[in-house]
């Protein structure tokens, strides 16, 4: 039976989520559909300007992202305690952005007196969209239901645009985060829609490389995206890894997966790689892509077992995989 997101969701596990949606009917979210001949590039940019729209109103960073054909990938961090943080009147600016205010909320904008039953009704609805501010399945219906939206006026029909809800997999630990992150950017190339991470539009490691390559004072990071920092003190909600250290390992990931070279590896292997202490030829199996979209959940296998016994799953697939990759 297929479980609703919010019981495979568990911030007390992880704040860290992969997510990926796929459209129907053979659509094309973007790219040149051979069958009907149209250019649908265009739609590539809508989405990630959705993305960033999303990302500045919700307490929800992006990690990673590609925008393939007909699916898109994203790695999504909860940031709980900025929502927490919110005050009333910021809780509410950020909701109107997308939603109409109700009329309780509209007089209290206004500057009318409410009755104590009215500020009861009004912070029932801040606390309502605080937890909102910081859900994935909202975050995704807001993207989703926007570009659907869109497209089918585009394609002049109705329906369904995309195949179902999203899929979500838990990122339980660096390990995780890193690998995943490094899967996602390296779609394109994986799909041989491209041969270098520099021409992989419409990622996340694209993004990446050209504000490190211009380097606009301190915009080395794109700030649409979450940073990297190795100072765990001065940034403890960073992605806890060396900038140029991603850089060196998804580009000896992509040239490997490039050439497909399934002979035995070189020593070449980034240093990075050696202190997540994952073997490289998993590493280059899971980019690969054999299993990696299979399990809801990835991780070293003790904590793997914690979120199956925490979310109330009687199995989990995928549990020899995720041992095999990151260890116990």
């Amino acid at each position: 039976m297929t479980r609703a997101r919010r019981e495979q969701i568990s911030l007390e596990d992880t704040p860290y989520y992969h997510v990926i949606n796929r459209c129907v009917r053979r659509a094309f979210l973007c790219g040149f559909d051979r069958h009907t001949g149209q250019n649908y590039e265009h739609r590539r940019q809508w989405m990630v300007d959705k993305i960033s729209q999303l990302a500045g109103i919700f307490s929800i960073e992006v990690c990673a992202y590609a925008i393939m054909s007909n699916h898109f990938h994203l790695v999504l961090y909860v940031n709980q305690k900025q929502a927490q943080d919110l005050s009333r009147d910021e809780v509410i600016a950020q909701w109107l952005q997308l939603f109409a205010a109700p009329p309780v909320v509209a007089r209290y904008l206004n500057g009318d007196a409410l009755l104590d039953a009215e500020i009861g009704l009004l912070d029932t609805y801040v606390e309502q969209w605080r937890e909102r501010l910081m859900d994935i399945s909202w975050f995704m219906r807001c993207l989703n239901e926007g570009i659907a939206r869109e497209a089918n006026k585009e394609d002049g029909c109705k329906g369904r645009f995309w195949e179902g809800r999203f899929k979500s997999q838990a990122l339980l630990d660096e390990k995780a985060l890193l690998t995943c992150m490094a899967y996602v950017d390296l779609n394109p190339v994986r799909a041989g829609m491209s041969q270098s991470l520099e021409s992989s539009d419409f990622t996340s490691i694209q993004t990446r490389l050209f504000a490190y390559a211009t380097k606009q004072g301190k915009a080395k990071q794109p700030s649409q995206l979450k940073r990297f920092s190795t100072n765990t003190l001065k940034n403890p909600k960073r992605i806890m890894f060396k900038l140029e250290d991603y850089f060196e390992l998804v580009d000896w990931t992509g040239r490997i997966i490039r050439a497909d070279k399934r002979e035995a590896i070189d020593a070449s292997v980034p240093p990075v790689l050696q202190r997540l202490m994952i073997e490289p030829d998993k590493w280059l199996e899971h980019m690969r892509g054999s299993q990696s979209d299979k399990t809801i959940a990835l991780g070293c296998l003790e904590k793997v077992q914690v979120y199956v016994e925490r979310c109330g799953f009687k199995w989990l697939r995928g549990k020899s995989y995720n041992e095999a990759l990151f260890g116990r």
